[in-house]
């Protein structure tokens, strides 16, 4: 069995068209969307419409749950954005979408961790940028999810770890926004993925585990870039173009 996971599609509608061309050519038996679908200025509204005529299993990501179902005035600027263009039934859906679970035998799906969508599951805060986890910290994260595969997103950064038990944890990265600035304990981090390509991840379930595929996809990132320059996001656009934040 062959299974496509992306997460984190932030409105980009051209990336994430370009995904799914790549997987109609690797005809994948399934395909599992980890959430964060539209927050963001490019192209939320678009974007919700493709996702949701879509047959795929979608995980609730923090920013969906945020558009979805929180009010307008606690908002981040970006989900304020997504939540401006989308309407009730738009909106309905993002709010609906599924917890964390099993989308496959032995494999666990989240968007953060198993237990919070907003925490980082594959990725610490380490001098101002995300790195790899240790693994005893990997596996408490993991908690009581036993699953020898467990998918997760939010951090944008394409990353394979692996518990102190055995236990593997796959970040596909980032479709549609591949690096970012936030801020934790008052200091400003960057997560970065080093390139634009729009990322997905492919996993094959073989006898003795599974085989994973990192995938990058090209596509008109200068389009996506200039999109997110005349919404006056110059942040959004050096992140379309690069996949980096710092200069």
């Amino acid at each position: 069995m062959r299974i496509a996971f992306l997460s984190d599609i932030h409105g980009n509608l051209p990336a994430l068209e370009a995904v799914i061309t790549n997987l109609k050519r690797r005809a994948p038996d399934l395909t599992v969307n980890l959430g964060d679908c539209v927050s963001g200025p490019l192209w939320p509204l678009e974007t919700c419409e493709l996702l949701m005529a879509m047959p795929w299993p979608t995980i609730r990501g923090n920013c969906d749950r945020a558009v979805g179902l929180e009010p307008r005035a606690t908002m981040h600027h970006s989900d304020a954005i997504a939540y401006d263009r989308l309407n009730d039934r738009h909106r309905s859906w993002l709010g609906g979408l599924s917890n964390p679970q099993f989308v496959a035998e032995n494999i666990f799906a989240c968007h953060g961790t198993p237990t919070n969508d907003d925490d980082y599951l594959s990725d610490d805060i380490t001098s101002g940028l995300l790195s790899a986890p240790a693994p005893a910290a990997i596996a408490a994260r993991l908690g009581k999810v036993t699953a020898p595969l467990t998918l997760c997103g939010h951090s944008h950064v394409p990353r394979i770890v692996q518990a102190s038990d055995g236990r593997t944890v796959l970040n596909p990265g980032s479709v549609g926004l591949p690096a970012y600035d936030s801020e934790w304990n008052g200091e400003t981090y960057f997560a970065e993925s080093g390139s634009p390509h729009a990322r997905y991840a492919l996993v094959t379930k073989q006898n003795a585990g599974f085989d994973i595929e990192l995938i990058a996809v090209g596509y008109n990132f200068e389009f996506a870039a200039q999109k997110a320059e005349t919404e006056g996001r110059a942040d959004y656009a050096k992140a379309l173009r690069t996949g980096t934040m710092r200069s």
